[in-house]
């Protein structure tokens, strides 16, 4: 059985992992309002630039720039973002479990990977994957010029016909409580196919349509993978803020259930040295 010093030893223990778990998630919470509005800006650039293209392709008979080729899909690059840290509840689990059965799901392909955060790349070394790249300590202050590069990289492998198609794997911020754990594929680009009775949205090109597509593929790429990490961070604070209010609150329900065993167990000692006290004074 504890003694009463071992008892008040844990407390004070529990009570300064307490002032841990409350500082991850102030600052958790100050970092998901700068990462939110960086989300809030990229999202409508993207999609506005997707629909553009994707219009244009629809209106090109033939395929001007090797990003819009599509192929017979026998080697797949998966793109996996996660974390570079921890304690964000199962922010990191979800996205290798997703993976895993991604990989389960194209075995018959060959599939190769690009990790991007060290979570995801301590994972996936240790096991039978085809890691052709990874990119760790970028989200500490993340910038476009990473989105670039890593663009860069899957522009060049899809070009050189290496790949077939890139897919992403990343958790979308939702709400400060939720994330959507989403699968999206950047490679090929499609092009836009207008509903039943919808006509596309008609832009007028100054230059020919080659030359655009020179221009703003990559460009476009590039976006997307960074809206993708912008997502990924805003996401990341949103589990880890979740996750060190819930530590915080189970923290204080152990210390009170701490001190109530305390206080009983001191009781308990007060109660023995009467009953002592007593029976020695009967028997003199």
């Amino acid at each position: 059985m504890p003694t009463l010093l071992d008892i008040r030893r844990r407390i004070r223990t529990v009570k300064s992992t307490q002032q841990i778990t409350r500082a991850m998630k102030m600052v958790a919470a100050a970092r998901l309002r700068r990462a939110q509005e960086r989300v809030f800006k990229a999202r409508p650039y993207a999609r506005q630039m997707l629909e553009l293209l994707a219009s244009l392709a629809a209106r090109t008979e033939q395929r001007l720039h090797p990003l819009l080729v599509e192929r017979p899909i026998e080697k797949v690059l998966l793109v996996l973002v996660t974390s570079d840290k921890g304690l964000c509840g199962a922010f990191n689990a979800n996205l290798i479990r997703a993976a895993q059965n991604y990989l389960e799901e194209n075995r018959a392909r060959q599939v190769s990977m690009i990790s991007v955060g060290r979570k995801g790349r301590d994972f996936f070394r240790r096991r039978p994957v085809a890691m052709i790249g990874d990119y760790t300590g970028i989200f500490t202050r993340l910038d476009f010029s990473h989105a670039r590069e890593i663009a860069r990289q899957i522009i060049d492998l899809y070009s050189k016909e290496q790949v077939d198609a890139v897919d992403f794997i990343y958790n979308e911020s939702k709400t400060l409580l939720t994330q959507r754990l989403t699968l999206e594929r950047y490679l090929p680009i499609k092009p836009m196919e207008p509903r039943k009775g919808e006509a596309l949205i008609d832009y007028i090109y100054e230059e020919p349509p080659a030359e655009i597509f020179q221009s703003l593929l990559p460009r476009y790429v590039e976006i997307e993978v960074y809206r993708a990490l912008l997502e990924s961070t805003a996401a990341e604070f949103a589990a880890r803020m979740t996750a060190m209010d819930a530590a915080t609150n189970n923290a204080a329900e152990m210390m009170d259930m701490l001190t109530l065993h305390l206080n009983r167990v001191r009781q308990a000692a007060i109660t023995k040295e009467i009953i002592e006290i007593v029976s020695g004074a009967a028997s003199v």
